[in-house]
């Protein structure tokens, strides 16, 4: 999940560069043509491979929300082997978009000038899956039981079992890959994965449990935006007109779900269209919930951002030393859209 930041600025930036060449060519997807007549580029490096997490960005591209606001738009693809962060940072692309909010205060931490300016999804939809046979509903459930989680999501249930009052030694933790394999089979009694990933979820059938990290109070943003310093003051401008048409693409998703799933996979061919309709509405719900219906789309609560930044201070992941709230995000460009971003609950 959250990609851990363990190298200083220095060795990040000097690694930016070998890493730019191989993030360029082969994932590239940009708008019609390269250089338009009096449109700015604006690309969006992803941490990883593109899809239904960008439904609302590609309706935006799609139906012309970008170059309504004079913004020639292309999504940059991730992967394993690309550090979307350290090649924003580098200044290679303007705006980023990291799956978990610790990538973004781990990277703060280091002294890395990127910052949070806006949110996706609300509520993280990082989740722990179990089956009837063996259900855990809530925290207390994992006591005695063999918690499949993938290396890098050891934290995430650290965190957890931390903030029920749960003793490390009382679950068994057991590191997994990618696939749910280890829970049919009995290896664990549960894995970890997103919600929203429908595809995956299938071999699990109907009746499965979802046990929601935000719901076991350790509340993490997912799909953060964000931008160099320097972008964020020299072209705020840019970046509100970027977030702009994102959140119009959004609620146009939200409003007319069928026609973005089209949209999406014209643009994404290798994605299946039946899964994407079942994954939409509950991207969906993260994405829009009571607060995105008082404060729009995007925002967030710089009170949940601090929870954050305290949690993984106590679980000592801030090697290079805790990072102060405005190392982490802006409000500048919530405020400069405060009333163009759609209001939906």
């Amino acid at each position: 999940m959250a990609k851990r930041f363990l190298s200083t600025r220095r060795k990040l930036l000097r690694g930016a560069a070998a890493t730019i060449a191989a993030a360029a060519a082969p994932f590239t997807i940009g708008s019609r043509g390269l250089a338009q007549a009096g449109l700015q580029p604006v690309n969006m490096q992803l941490g990883w491979i593109t899809g239904g997490n960008q439904i609302g960005e590609v309706v935006a591209k799609r139906l012309g929300y970008f170059e309504q606001e004079k913004i020639n738009f292309a999504i940059q693809a991730g992967g394993p082997n690309i550090d979307g962060v350290a090649i924003v940072a580098s200044g290679r692309y303007e705006v980023g978009q990291v799956s978990s909010s610790p990538s973004l205060m781990l990277a703060a931490s280091q002294g890395i000038p990127v910052t949070c300016f806006a949110v996706g999804a609300q509520q993280h939809p990082y989740a722990f899956f179990s089956l009837p046979r063996a259900p855990i509903r809530t925290p207390k459930d994992m006591i005695g039981r063999k918690i499949g989680v993938q290396a890098t999501g050891q934290i995430l249930l650290a965190a957890l079992l931390r903030k029920n009052g749960i003793p490390d030694d009382q679950v068994q933790k057991v590191i997994i890959g990618s696939d749910m394999t280890p829970l049919m089979t009995g290896q664990v009694d549960a894995v970890t994965g997103w919600i929203t990933n429908t595809t995956a979820l299938k071999v699990l059938g109907n009746d499965y449990i979802a046990l929601r990290l935000w719901d076991c109070g350790v509340r993490l943003y997912a799909l953060p935006y964000y931008a160099t310093t320097d972008t964020l003051t020299q072209k705020a401008d840019l970046i509100a007109g970027f977030l702009r048409a994102a959140g119009r693409g959004w609620a146009y998703a939200k409003a007319n779900p069928e026609k973005a799933v089209d949209l999406l996979v014209q643009e994404y061919p290798n994605l299946v269209r039946a899964d994407e309709l079942v994954a939409a509405p509950i991207m969906f719900d993260v994405e829009f919930t009571a607060r995105t219906k008082d404060h729009g789309w995007g925002s967030f609560d710089s009170a949940v951002w601090e929870a954050q930044i305290d949690q993984y201070d106590e679980l000592k992941q801030f090697q290079a030393g805790k990072p102060k709230l405005d190392q982490v995000m802006t409000t500048k460009i919530l405020d400069m859209t405060e009333n163009d971003r759609p209001k939906i609950g």
